[in-house]
């Protein structure tokens, strides 16, 4: 195949490797070619030699421009290009002929394809390369939208596992008065509650992947199975095992045996197995907690969870129960207790109903009458269980009860206590209290003091009884006093709780503030007093030659003074008629008032 000008020629599809490996042999003779022709030795030589395998090279020419498909240029054509060579073997034309055509057109062939080459496989490797994650407000995006889908399949899991409590309630009862087992309307509330409990096991999973998801967004990690430990695939089989409890459609039944309460003989019943898969449909209510906890202002708000995080808070069902006690615990006291109050006294009552012949127990509000004198630990006797499934819900309630009856007294001593601002009142009306009983105990000391003093100085006779009795008084008003006084350091002493240590603190704050900025102001003082006190002492060290200088120049003055009064006096005398003043002759002296004599 040959690529004519102007046109560009895509390869056959079965030569492709034949011609890459054509071109590979075609770029090591071109090499070799060109450092032979380059050579010293060979450019000495008149000739010159082209390999053996030149029609090679005008394959391989053809073949770079088939393989490239680009435009062969009409100057690089390959009909040019052997006439060329063929001239250059017949005219012996110079080195820089052939190095211009071959280099021009081989080389940038070359050069191209290697070019094409790199950018393919750069091209494959960005194909194959791994994603780049995700940036940061990406990954914010989705944490957002993941919250917002697990919140909606914690409510839709929760619709769906009440709705099949509230049919196996309804069925259980129906199925006890109005129709059997066999009926269809036993089968088709049963099969609402198989369908219920199927899509309750698909939002948990799907909540779970949910859940999976966020931990990979949070970590940045790539593999869900990273996250699937053995605690999280535990807590999910667990979930799946109790919500997967349920009772199927049918008749089943098994022979039940107890003992009676107060006849101690034995009563045999063919029971539903129904109950056995009744009751552990209740333990669905945990999904009561989960929809809080997500519903919960405490756990939605980025505020409070970014104050948890540096706390080092975990933001689960137990904060937010707690949360809920604090601020409202009489109400979520009144919900639990009135909801396993109603929960206990129906389970009772299923259980029951097969050994109770004088239905004492297997009425509901016989149920809920034996339930709340055992929650209240009360405990009458005049109704007893009969089977170990009313005994078990029964102890249970006990435990309920008894918890529930600390926390009341917790709660109640709580709401009972006086507050910050009512406890400051009640002191402060204590101590003014206690201070006038100091005062008036104090008072009687002094009274019972001056009575005894004149009952025995001021007085002619004596009066011993009168005495005694003063005396008697005496010693009680300093124990009153004594006693006022230890009740004042003990209510000084309570006073002293968590608030007036903070304000303590408070005050001890601002006077060490205060102090720290007194003791700067006076570091800023001692450093100007430190600046003044070196110019001071750079001042002293420069008075030495001051002084020097100063009596230098006194000196000099005085000399030139002398030296001009000498001078004067000289010429006085030695001149008679001298009229020239002295001040004349020496400008820079003083003219005495009366000569020297």
């Amino acid at each position: 195949a040959s690529a004519l000008p102007g046109s560009s020629s895509v390869p056959y599809a079965g030569q492709p490797n034949q011609q890459h490996n054509k071109t590979k042999t075609a770029h090591g003779e071109l090499k070799s070619y060109f450092l032979l022709q380059t050579n010293p030795q060979n450019l000495s030589g008149s000739r010159l030699s082209l390999p053996k395998h030149s029609p090679l090279l005008y394959d391989t020419l053809e073949t770079v421009d088939i393989l490239n498909g680009d435009v062969v240029r009409p100057l690089s054509s390959h009909g040019t290009l052997r006439s060329s060579i063929a001239d250059l073997h017949s005219s012996q034309q110079p080195l820089q002929l052939l190095h211009s055509t071959i280099l021009e057109d081989a080389f940038s062939k070359v050069i191209r394809e290697d070019s094409s080459k790199t950018n393919s496989e750069n091209m494959t490797r960005e194909e194959g390369a791994v994603p780049q994650k995700k940036d940061f407000s990406y990954r914010l995006g989705q944490r957002r939208a993941l919250f917002g889908k697990r919140k909606q399949l914690s409510d839709y899991a929760l619709v769906c596992g009440m709705f099949g409590i509230v049919v196996m309630v309804i069925e259980i009862e129906l199925s006890r008065e109005f129709y059997s087992k066999q009926s269809i309307y036993s089968y088709v509330l049963k099969g609402l509650i198989s369908l219920s409990t199927v899509i309750l096991l698909g939002l948990i999973v799907m909540y779970h992947a949910r859940e999976v998801q966020l931990f990979l967004v949070d970590n940045g990690a790539e593999d869900w199975r990273i996250a699937m430990t053995f605690e999280r695939i535990l807590f999910v089989g667990l979930e799946l095992l109790i919500c997967a409890i349920h009772p199927i459609p049918g008749q089943y039944v098994f022979t039940w045996t107890a003992r009676l309460a107060f006849s101690y003989t034995a009563s045999v019943a063919d029971a539903d197995v129904d109950i056995i898969l009744s009751v552990p449909m209740f333990l669905r209510l945990y999904l009561i907690g989960r929809v809080m906890l997500l519903h919960s202002k405490l756990f939605t708000d980025a505020s409070s969870r970014s104050i948890g995080a540096l706390n080092k808070i975990n933001f689960d069902t137990r904060f937010v129960m707690k949360t809920l006690m604090t601020i409202c615990p009489g109400t979520v006291l009144l919900v639990f207790s009135v909801s396993c109050w109603i929960i206990a006294a129906w389970t009772v009552r299923i259980c029951e109903r097969y050994h109770d012949a004088q239905e004492v127990t297997s009425t509901f509000l016989g149920a809920m009458w034996l339930i709340s004198i055992t929650f209240l630990s009360i405990g009458y006797g005049d109704m007893v269980p009969h089977t170990y499934c009313g005994k078990g819900v029964c102890l249970l309630t006990g435990i309920m009860g008894a918890g529930c009856t600390a926390l009341v007294v917790a709660v109640v001593a709580r709401k009972s206590e006086l507050t910050r601002a009512e406890k400051h009142v009640h002191n402060f009306m204590m101590d003014t209290q206690i201070y006038k009983k100091i005062k008036n105990t104090a008072a009687n000391v002094l009274r019972e003091t001056w009575l005894i003093y004149k009952n025995t100085k001021l007085v002619k006779k004596i009066d011993r009884a009168r005495v005694r009795h003063h005396q008697r008084k005496f010693l009680q008003a300093i124990h009153e006093l004594r006693r006022v006084k230890l009740e004042q350091r003990k209510l000084t002493d309570q006073a002293n709780t968590i608030a007036d240590l903070a304000k303590t603190q408070n005050m001890m704050y601002d006077l060490v503030s205060e102090l720290q900025h007194r003791s700067g102001e006076l570091d800023h003082r001692i450093a100007a007093l430190e600046e003044k006190l070196d110019s001071i002492l750079l001042s002293v060290h420069s008075l030495p030659v001051a002084l020097s200088q100063a009596i230098t120049k006194l000196q000099k003055d005085f000399l030139d003074d002398l030296a001009c009064r000498v001078h004067f006096l000289s010429s006085s005398l030695s001149s008679e008629c001298c009229s020239v003043p002295a001040r004349q002759l020496c400008p820079g002296s003083t003219t005495p008032e009366t000569p020297y004599s």
